[in-house]
């Protein structure tokens, strides 16, 4: 069994059963970025650059859906209303938690 160390804030909430809907624990963004996360982050192993905190909600949110223009940068800002638009389906929101992770917490 491979085991991986994610680090997730302590005031997330506990990951959902599968299938069930995305409470914003984090767990699947943290361990691996999506394809989307893939492609803005450049990266296909660890936590997704995409990934953002919402200090507030005390969950993890997309970015991409979030914080758009925070994610493209500066050069490609101007591109964010149409990640924000596709990003929602690209990454299944609303679908249910994919994640078969099993995660705990120490």
């Amino acid at each position: 069994m491979l085991h991986q160390v994610i680090h997730i804030h302590p005031s997330a909430p506990a990951q959902p059963a599968l299938g069930a809907p995305c409470n914003g624990c984090g767990v699947c963004c943290l361990a691996e970025p999506c394809p989307l996360g893939q492609v803005i982050s450049r990266k296909r192993r660890g936590a997704c650059d995409a990934l953002r905190w919402d200090e507030v909600q005390a969950v993890y949110r997309c970015g991409a859906i979030t914080d758009a223009a925070g994610v493209l940068g500066p050069r490609w800002r101007w591109a964010g209303p149409v990640l924000q638009t596709l990003a929602g389906r690209w990454i299944a929101a609303g679908v249910g938690c994919d994640a078969s992770l099993t995660s705990e917490r120490g």
